[in-house]
């Protein structure tokens, strides 16, 4: 049995010139999320998985890899445009940049009523035709645009281009990679006081040109799921994570024992109190927290009339 409990992070905050972005759970090197409560605070997340190894992570996520947290979470605060962006595959992020590609979904967790997504193109293109229209400012007309609302969930896979703007607050859970390629700007890209690097030219031979159909599993609307599993709600069972929806009732009992992972918490609606291994910990809403695979039983228990939450698991890398 592990001497590991419930643990919870320092957020890592980062201005954007869209909003803001917190990180709530980080092993990107440079950017290590810090304990922040119990006797391993201020340890960093990537030093605790290289001490307790498995008992943290799960044995096969730990032969996967290795010393670094695979789990990416996030809060986006988007006001002004997101960039028009992808991400690239796993093949081609080792490749280039000796890092993991990035699959991610967004969990909305506020949407205003000016609120857009904009996700996969509306029409079949060629690379060429795609590359005009970003040099032309006519970029908007050919993607499919969603109006987003309070609990719905949108999947991305590598390779597919994205976008918002309008004022979203977004949980992001994704593979632990930094890599992104800004495609289109909404024009900040022509004025020398906004501009930021740009990708076009190295991203042109990775996205997917085809047409996207906005349905499951790459879209759910907020009561949707995928499947449903022992009341909850699974969003995504990816290759690389699980992430499902449950409302607390009662006390859960659980075993962390039965994921063969590690178990990560994030309050999308209320306050929840997780017990275990002789700690206990609170996330309210946006906050979040990981039980260690090897911790046992554990419980979660609502201190708010309503609870609701996403549960996050990893997986063994397939390859």
């Amino acid at each position: 049995m592990t001497n590991l409990y419930p643990l919870k992070f320092k957020p890592i905050l980062k201005e954007r010139v869209w909003g803001g972005e917190v990180w709530q759970i980080s092993g990107i090197e440079g950017e290590n999320s810090l304990v922040s409560n119990g006797f391993l605070k201020e340890n960093s997340i990537n030093e605790l998985v290289e001490t307790y190894l498995g008992e943290l992570t799960g044995d096969a996520i730990y032969e996967s890899f290795g010393n670094v947290f695979p789990i990416l979470v996030k809060i986006l605060q988007i006001n002004d445009p997101l960039s028009l962006q992808l991400h690239p595959s796993d093949e081609i992020s080792i490749e280039r940049h000796d890092s993991y590609g990035k699959t991610e979904c967004w969990y909305i967790l506020e949407a205003k009523p000016s609120a857009k997504i904009y996700l996969g193109l509306s029409k079949d293109l060629t690379p060429q035709e795609f590359y005009d229209h970003c040099n032309n400012d006519s970029v908007e007309g050919i993607l499919n645009v969603i109006t987003p609302k309070r609990g719905d969930f949108i999947y991305i896979e590598p390779s597919t281009l994205h976008a918002a703007t309008g004022g979203i607050t977004v949980a992001e859970i994704q593979q632990v990679s930094d890599v992104t390629y800004r495609v289109y700007d909404w024009g900040r890209e022509h004025n020398p006081e906004t501009a930021r690097e740009m990708h076009l030219d190295l991203a042109i031979d990775c996205i997917n040109y085809n047409k996207m159909e906005l349905r499951a599993p790459h879209y759910l609307y907020d009561g949707e799921s995928v499947s449903e599993e022992e009341g909850k709600r699974v969003l995504s069972d990816c290759k690389y994570f699980k992430v499902s929806l449950m409302e607390l009732q009662d006390i859960k009992r659980l075993e962390s024992d039965s994921f063969s992972s590690f178990i990560i918490y994030f309050s999308t609606e209320g306050e929840a109190i997780i017990r275990g291994g002789n700690g206990e910990v609170s996330i309210k809403r946006g906050e979040c927290a990981i039980v260690p695979a090897y911790l046992g039983e554990y419980t979660i228990e609502k201190a708010t009339p309503t609870c609701r939450l996403l549960e996050i698991t990893g997986k063994q890398r397939a390859d």
